[in-house]
């Protein structure tokens, strides 16, 4: 315990620094990656440097003359920064959402999840201290004995939330963080520690500065988070086993086993956590575990998980309780689980991650965040993107619609809704987390569309964002089969409503920024199949 105070107390001796200043450091053309450049060339007229077109500052907190001729980004950076959380004079976040029109519950938090296109935002602009104090904050809230009805947290865990309470008559400041004892349902969230190495890696990538990720307290926090995930037991997959509720999906919708959001993020993150541990003693213990564990999970994920028109007509041919090493039916899916729907969804030129794989159960649902992170990750393989891009211009339609963008399709209704979701109003069909539209995706799509080398993809559905958000008040939300209605329960001015459209602004108009959240092929991890057979129509 000695070591874990020492740790908390170097936190809060940061946290209280005086701010550095700040150097902006260019960087060479060996920095920056290939798919990077590449991708910065494919509509290289279209991204000429000016700086009145940029969609953020100028410079750290000065105002832009693009402010006045783009009305919507104005609004966007204003209401971004009007969510921001202060403790002891410091930005340490952004809260959920800045709607006082209907109850806050837990809106006026700041989440892990939520924060991550905020700092982006951030760190875009060149305003860094507030993810270091982001970083530093929730790091500290590690360190906390965790406890839900008497049973001990694994140490690693990161908080879902946490909220900053005020006492100005006793000028006093107080941190609640939340581990899942006060959330819906009671569910830790698995993916908190996934996006804080994630959103390391890119304060480190986009400063330059490692000093903040090489910190004793950091690298600490990064094996913690990392001991759970790698903990040896009785499952016999490399996937991440997971209940129902544990990431952005929060509540009841039939992802427990292996969601493919979660392996997903597991898998960028263990990738960031290479690019960030030292080669010490205790570091290169875990970066032998984290090389075994990736080989493991790449060859599961693009073996089981991926599905084409082949694939798909394989599965539909399936015999069933084979035995032995030589089943080719593994898992024991049957045949006659295959929903009506998927037949006509899959195109013929294309393919995706579908949402979950294990015994006798296969999810065919498309899972927006998942697919989009598998790209970013370079889980898909460069050919299994591609595919993922053709599917989403082929169905167009079913995923984007009127509102970028459905975080699952299709939606369950009937029988099928009463069962799985435990008759949750909230999630009745196309609404919510059952096919309900997000704006927040459009970071992450953005984000994958570049990196595939279709930024044009990006363009079109930011676009269709464009021309609504700011009329809707930035809702958290859509519902409808097309997304053309505001979410019946959505509350406005939702805060990653706001960064992921800035992001994705951001990020197309200058798509060197790709770098803080892409990572490239690794090319010891040889893929199962050097071309997707969706090439192959």
């Amino acid at each position: 315990m000695e070591s874990n105070a020492d740790d908390a107390d170097d936190i809060l001796k940061l946290l209280d620094t005086t701010r550095p200043i700040k150097v902006d450091r260019p960087r060479s053309i060996g920095e920056r990656s290939f798919n990077e450049l590449s991708a910065a060339l494919v509509d290289h007229l279209d991204y000429v440097y000016s700086p009145g077109r940029w969609s953020g500052f100028n410079s750290p907190r000065s105002m832009s003359t693009h402010f006045e001729s783009n009305p919507i980004v104005a609004e966007a950076w204003e209401s971004l920064r009007r969510s921001l959380v202060y403790y002891r004079g410091e930005a340490v976040g952004t809260i959920a959402a800045l709607d006082h029109s209907e109850e806050q519950v837990n809106y006026d938090q700041v989440f892990v999840r939520d924060f991550v296109p905020s700092g982006l935002a951030f760190l875009m602009n060149g305003e860094y201290e507030i993810v270091k104090n982001f970083l530093l904050k929730t790091l500290h809230f590690q360190s906390w004995e965790k406890t839900v009805d008497h049973f001990k947290l694994g140490e690693g865990v990161m908080p879902a939330s946490f909220k900053v309470i005020h006492k100005p008559e006793k000028n006093i400041e107080t941190l609640i963080a939340d581990f899942g004892e006060t959330a819906i349902g009671r569910v830790a969230p698995v993916d908190s520690g996934f996006w804080w190495i994630i959103l390391l890696r890119a304060y480190t990538k986009s400063t330059g500065d490692s000093s903040l990720a090489e910190m004793p307290a950091c690298q600490r926090g990064i094996r913690l988070i990392l001991s759970l995930c790698l903990s040896e037991g009785f499952d016999t997959f490399p996937t991440l086993l997971c209940a129902d509720g544990c990431s952005m999906i929060d509540r009841r919708m039939g992802v427990y086993g292996y969601p493919i959001e979660i392996q997903a993020l597991f898998f960028m993150a263990l990738r960031c956590a290479l690019t960030l541990l030292k080669q010490d003693s205790e570091g290169k213990e875990f970066v032998e575990r984290i090389v075994k564990r990736l080989h493991a999970l790449s060859y599961h994920m693009r073996s089981y998980f991926w599905l084409d028109l082949k694939q798909l007509n394989d599965i539909y041919r399936f015999k069933t309780e084979e035995y032995s090493h030589t089943a080719v039916n593994k898992f024991n899916v049957m045949p006659d689980s295959l929903p009506d729907w998927v037949f006509d969804f899959m195109p013929c030129r294309g393919g995706y991650f579908v949402g979950n794989v294990s015994p006798a159960k296969m999810d065919f649902r498309w899972f927006c965040l998942g697919n989009c992170i598998a790209i970013l990750s370079s889980l898909a393989t460069p050919e299994q993107a591609a595919a993922i891009m053709d599917l989403i211009e082929a169905r167009w339609d079913e995923l984007v619609g009127e509102m970028p963008l459905k975080i699952c399709y299709p939606a369950m209704e009937g029988i099928e809704w009463r069962i799985v979701t435990g008759c949750d109003p909230k999630n009745t069909r196309w609404s919510y987390h059952n096919g309900g539209s997000w704006p927040v995706l459009l970071w992450m799509l953005t984000a994958a569309c570049i990196k595939s080398g279709r930024p044009q993809i990006a363009r079109r559905a930011l676009e269709l964002a464009e021309s609504r958000l700011g009329n809707d008040h930035w809702p958290e939300y859509y519902d409808g089969r097309q997304g053309r209605y505001v979410g019946k329960q959505a509350r406005k001015y939702q805060t990653w409503s706001i960064a992921g459209y800035l992001v994705a602004k951001m990020m197309l108009e200058d798509p060197s920024h790709l770098g803080m959240v892409s990572l490239e092929e690794d090319k010891l991890m040889k893929p199962l199949m050097k071309r997707s057979t969706s090439w192959t129509c």
